[in-house]
């Protein structure tokens, strides 16, 4: 059973000089008056009276009062809440009409419950961090986020990585009609060297063939000088002219073998190889940016399973308000962050959570609800009796919207001390 408010009388209080109020038990109480009346006070005051010193006022006492201040409160567990006297002594009677302290008070009562704009006006951070207190899910998100931005990070590095590869296998030059694998020239080389050999064979056979015509002459002519040596000239005459036969018979038939082919097949190679280089090379560069996409998809799976996880985790999470969620480290409802929330949609988010934090607790207080519209209000007092939450709230406007409306410190129309907003804005 949670704990509210069934009635609370203020004496003195800051601008408040007699107020007495009976808060409606689930939805929202507003109330109302122009700027400087009291409103506010009423709301210090509750705060003071339940959360302790911590929410006392700096001038608690009301500046056209000689007497101290007089707060009581009395609860729906029959606990009564009082502050009287010279130093505003806390007197805590529990139901069995024994003396208690701020103690119990701290026991159902929710601090930020107090000081809902202390909640709302936190950081993205700080309110994140709140929520993740109270579904315990702190460490495992930290963790999920963590992994979630070193995937992210690494996919863009991947992709990056991807793109650049991609840009410089598209600009590699390709050349049709080109072997596969570099031409070894060696081939050439070696047929080429062998002709050059047979060639030289060919001018050595050449070469003998002028030899032996040389050394046939001088024969000749020594023959004629020479006659006393004509029988043994005659016989190397003869063998000589034998030797000049067979040499010019060998000789005939031989043909010298062109190397101008093997020589434009060598000067081609080079070129030919540069071209089969410059598509090996675009081959490679498209087999990296293959290989590098292949990994940025990877990355780009290991991210989709990080952030597939967080969700999972949140899901499962006993969460205050459905729609509500933690993105970045920031509170996410309805899929919009907290700036792009509306004024509504961020006391919902914050009344839930505060809730939440001590289920105990039954009542928040809210300042300023002259930031929603009439309808907006509605809904928002609709949503706190779904809730059964009961909500106590100050507006600028003396309005039908309004439960009660201060004037001067006092209730106007004391004999209206309790009113429904609804029951208010349906009868307008």
């Amino acid at each position: 059973m949670t704990v509210k408010i069934n009635q609370l009388e203020l004496e003195n209080v800051k601008r408040i000089k007699a107020v007495k109020v009976e808060p409606t038990q689930n939805g929202l109480t507003i109330i109302g008056g122009r700027n400087g009346q009291g409103k506010t006070s009423v709301l210090d005051a509750i705060a003071w009276a339940l959360g302790g010193d911590t929410f006392k006022p700096s001038r608690p006492q009301n500046d056209k009062s000689v007497v101290p201040p007089h707060l009581k409160v009395e609860l729906s567990n029959g606990i009564v809440v009082e502050r009287k006297g010279k130093n505003s002594a806390l007197k805590v009677t529990d139901t069995t009409g024994k003396k208690a302290g701020q103690a119990l008070l701290d026991s159902f009562i929710e601090k930020l419950a107090l000081n809902v704009p202390k909640f709302m006006a936190g950081s993205d951070k700080e309110k994140a961090n709140i929520l993740l207190q109270i579904i315990g899910v702190g460490p495992q998100l930290m963790e999920l986020e963590r992994q979630e931005k070193e995937a992210y990070q690494d996919r863009l590095m991947a992709g990056r990585i991807a793109d650049q590869k991609k840009k410089f296998a598209k600009e590699q030059i390709h050349y049709d009609g080109v072997p596969d694998q570099l031409v070894s020239p060696q081939e050439l080389i070696n047929q080429q060297q062998a002709i050059l050999a047979q060639n030289g064979e060919n001018a050595r056979k050449r070469e003998n063939v002028s030899n032996f015509e040389y050394l046939v002459k001088v024969l000749t002519d020594e023959v004629a000088s020479l006659q006393k040596r004509l029988n043994d000239k005659q016989k190397e005459l003869e063998k000589a002219t034998n030797d000049l036969a067979i040499a010019k018979t060998n000789a005939m038939d031989l043909v010298d073998q062109s190397t101008e082919e093997l020589e434009n097949n060598l000067r081609e190679i080079e070129e030919v190889n540069r071209k089969v280089r410059a598509n090996l090379d675009k081959q490679k560069a498209e087999e990296d940016a293959h290989q590098a996409e292949l990994e940025w998809e990877n990355k780009d799976s290991v991210l989709k399973k990080v952030r597939q996880d967080k969700m999972d985790l949140l899901k499962g999470a006993n969460l205050p308000l459905e729609g509500l969620s933690i993105e970045d480290s920031a509170l996410v409802y309805k899929g919009q962050k907290w700036d792009n929330m509306s004024s509504a949609e961020q006391l919902i988010v914050a009344t839930s959570i505060v809730r939440k934090l001590n289920p105990q607790c039954g009542m928040v207080l809210v300042d300023k609800l002259e930031q929603m519209d009439t309808e907006t209000l509605k809904e928002f007092g609709q949503w706190a009796e779904k809730e059964g939450l009961q909500i106590i709230g100050t507006r600028v406007s003396i309005g039908s919207e309004c439960s009660i409306i201060i004037e001067d410190g006092y209730v106007k129309d004391a004999g209206v001390l309790q009113g429904s907003f609804d029951a208010a804005t349906d009868a307008s």
